[in-house]
């Protein structure tokens, strides 16, 4: 009796609908972080990569470094990955869990079955930009009748030089959209809405692209949502390496662009094609999604959606 008297008093004491929303909340997987906390770091982080991006962007002429080594604009979401670090400390932390491989005593998966899915999924992830790229070069066919294909030589820096900026300049993108507001949606919306949300933020982010006609605009937006969709769900519940993942995944992208199609050349047929060929990509992570949705709350999402801010 005195222990059933205790507990009603303690939820006597809960505000009205605490415990229920709660219940619901992880009920659907996603524990729910307050939402002025969430809103709060999300616009600052997203008022500081657009203004970070935007200088880098202005001093990458008096650097020298050509656009087609590194675009020094996508350093900008690591800048404000750093200026939320700053101003929420507690949390920087957890939010960036499984950005780097873990530590032993952190084994990134406790069973072998979901170890097992976890590398499956690694492995898709890094094939699915050659299936983009490979889509991508067939539609090129089918329209123009020629593949624009870039001998690597054609640039003045080396190819391994190339490919290493490329990685760099990829990592300090992707530490900003999957491995910092990704997990951070992810305390509010599902899987496959808080990844598209990031690709709808991550193309309007490409300010540039916006100045291009609507169709061309359109299709860049497709390509950056069903990209992020398939980085979403390919790293949900994946505990480390999710960095090198992401930045692999983007910088593949960018180099079969670069080298194989014509997407980097600002024509509207080309882009098209690959809005279409990444939402082709992407049905089959959405339905391997469906088939396999997650009864438990995802580890980063709960320590993400509890704890010290």
């Amino acid at each position: 009796m005195p222990e059933q008297q205790q507990q009603q008093q303690q939820e006597q004491g809960k505000p009205q609908g605490q415990g229920q929303g709660q219940g619901q909340a992880h009920e659907q997987g996603r524990p729910r972080a307050p939402r002025a906390a969430w809103a709060a770091q999300a616009g600052v982080f997203l008022a500081v990569a657009l203004g970070a991006s935007g200088m880098c962007g202005a001093l990458q002429p008096a650097t020298g470094i050509p656009p087609e080594v590194v675009q020094l604009t996508q350093f900008g979401p690591a800048v404000a990955v750093a200026a939320v670090a700053l101003l929420w400390p507690g949390r920087i932390r957890q939010r960036l869990a499984g950005t780097l491989p873990a530590l032993p005593a952190l084994p990134a998966l406790p069973t072998r079955g979901r170890a097992g899915a976890a590398a499956g999924r690694r492995t898709a992830l890094l094939l699915t930009p050659v299936l983009i790229i490979a889509l991508c070069a067939g539609g090129g066919l089918l329209t123009a009748g020629s593949l624009p294909v870039t001998d690597p030589r054609a640039f003045a820096h080396p190819l391994a030089l190339v490919v290493a900026a490329q990685l760099l300049g990829a990592c300090a993108e992707e530490i900003g959209w999957r491995c910092y507001l990704q997990p951070l949606l992810r305390t509010r919306f599902g899987p496959v809405a808080a990844s598209a949300l990031v690709g709808v933020v991550w193309g309007l982010w490409h300010v540039p692209v916006l100045a291009q006609e609507p169709a061309f605009a359109a299709g860049f937006l497709l390509a950056t949502t069903a990209m992020s969709v398939i980085l979403g769900l390919a790293l949900e519940g994946v505990r480390s390496n999710r960095l090198l993942l992401a930045g692999g995944f983007h910088t593949l992208i960018n180099l079969g662009m670069l080298y194989v199609t014509d997407e980097t050349a600002a024509a509207t047929a080309p882009m098209l094609i690959l809005g279409a060929a990444s939402l082709a990509a992407a049905v089959p992570w959405i339905a391997a999604a469906r088939r396999t949705a997650h009864t438990a709350p995802d580890e980063i999402i709960v320590a993400t959606a509890s704890g010290a801010r």
